[in-house]
């Protein structure tokens, strides 16, 4: 029987639901990174011990992972066999999820009580780690993102031969366009030093280091620089949010009009705030999504109030690709 107890006709978490959750939080994150899920996925059932030695982990430490696991009914466990849970399926689509939250916003959450604290809340008051949401939105994006992303870049109406991508990340997106279009060139963008050494070291690594580069700079604040006026589709994904409150955005959404003068198309996707959901049914990632960016002062926009700042930045809306997962997500094509 599972320890959620049933009031009637409704089912009712208990504290243990709550606290084996976010352990199997960590152990879902940690069973993609190493390699677990994967082989869990391939295989359908495995010997615990046998996979932990040929992934170069330790048997004992692994077995804390797998109960985690277990416990939320993500594998089964018969004697040292894992097979597929019940839930197994859908937790490995949305684990690059699970691992923003764990592994990305670990140092956010750890330090929750000094965060919420007003007389904290100066100077660089939170710790996330760029490189593992980097890892994370790499994966995240090829069954949230990208279709719409590419829906929408099929419909650029002209030739191009320079994109720039703002807040890079891993630099797969740029990597993927050069790909897809062969001459072009990309420039990402990021203010992370960890994101702009993954974009540059999987350039190379995919055989693209004469066709993509990449720079350190802030994208709320960016300086002008020769390499932005050669730019004529420019790209941003999961952090258009951090363009606002709404004045923000105007002012910063109008200078990369500036900043990019031969830009025509401007595709800009991003989670916003969900709006209609009670407490208890916020969508998967979008309770993440939102609590830390409120943690950072970071606000998140609605859809609708997206759609009240266009006009008055010089951007206009051609275009909209909705996104349901994570919910409340779209891509704005812009000219």
């Amino acid at each position: 029987m599972s320890i959620t107890e049933v009031v009637g006709s409704q089912a009712r978490l208990t504290a243990a639901d709550i606290y084996n959750s976010a352990v199997a939080s960590w152990a879902i994150a940690a069973a993609w990174e190493v390699g677990v899920l994967d082989e869990i996925h391939k295989a359908g059932a495995v010997q615990a011990d046998e996979l932990a030695v040929r992934l170069g982990l330790d048997p004992v430490a692994a077995r804390g992972m797998y109960q985690a696991l277990a416990a939320v009914e993500v594998i089964t466990r018969d004697g040292d066999t894992v097979r597929q849970g019940p839930l197994f399926a859908e937790v490995n689509q949305y684990r690059s999820y699970f691992h923003w939250l764990s592994r990305g916003c670990s140092g956010l959450y750890t330090e929750m009580p000094t965060v919420l604290k007003r007389a904290n809340r100066v100077g660089s008051f939170y710790q996330r780690d760029a490189a593992a949401i980097s890892y994370a939105c790499r994966e995240l994006s090829t069954f949230s993102f990208d279709p719409a992303f590419w829906t929408a870049m099929e419909r650029i109406p002209f030739s191009f031969s320079v994109v720039a991508d703002l807040g890079c990340g891993s630099g797969e997106r740029l990597i993927q366009i050069v790909r897809k279009y062969p001459g072009t060139r990309g420039l990402g963008i990021d203010i992370a030093p960890a994101a702009v050494e993954m974009t540059l070291a999987e350039a190379e690594r995919n055989g693209f280091a004469d066709r993509i580069t990449a720079v350190r700079a802030d994208a709320r604040g960016l300086e002008p620089h020769p390499s932005y006026e050669e730019v004529e589709v420019l790209t941003c994904f999961m952090m258009g949010h951090d363009f606002w409150p709404r004045e923000d955005a105007i002012e910063r959404l109008s200078t990369l009009r500036e900043l990019f003068p031969r830009v025509r198309r401007f595709l800009l996707g991003d989670a916003t705030r969900t709006v209609g959901y009670a407490d208890r049914d916020v969508p998967l990632f979008n309770l993440g999504f939102e609590s830390a960016h409120d943690l950072m002062g970071q606000y998140i926009p609605t859809i609708d109030e997206w759609h009240g700042v266009f006009a008055e930045t010089g951007w206009k809306l051609v275009g909209e690709e909705a996104i349901t997962s994570p919910a409340a997500s779209v891509v704005f094509e812009l000219e």
